[in-house]
């Protein structure tokens, strides 16, 4: 099992930056794919962005492209998702999950570990 706690959310203003941190318990981090997902009010949760074991292989929302990168690294169980040109859009509650295996998977379905969430809200 692994445990996720999320840090970095907060408020900005549209065009401003903010990096959030997923930081996972355990020793066993680098056999998981990790991912970002968002819930805005009232709204599904969405994929924003995953990365594999070893941060060779990437995918990220079409919302997002070109404007959020995925990072981690294993030797501190820690993953980030740096996110540039903010728009009040972005507004929601940002989670960290895990799936056991490494791979890239955007569907939340196959993420069984999942932090509490933070909140990141862009203000017009």
């Amino acid at each position: 099992q692994v445990q996720l706690v999320e840090s970095g959310g907060g408020l900005v203003q549209a065009g401003g930056s903010l990096r959030l941190s997923c930081v996972a318990s355990g020793r066993t981090f680098i056999r998981y794919g990790m991912a970002w997902f968002r819930q805005a009010p009232g709204k599904e949760r969405e994929f924003v962005a995953a990365i594999s074991w070893n941060g060779g292989s990437t995918a990220f929302g079409d919302s997002v492209k070109g404007r959020f990168t995925i990072s981690r690294v294993n030797a501190k169980n820690t993953m980030a998702l740096q996110m540039n040109s903010l728009k009040p859009e972005d507004t929601a509650v940002y989670y960290c999950a895990a799936t056991l295996g490494g791979v890239v998977v955007t569907s939340q379905g196959s993420y069984a570990y999942w932090g509490q969430g933070t909140q990141v809200t862009v203000s017009s």
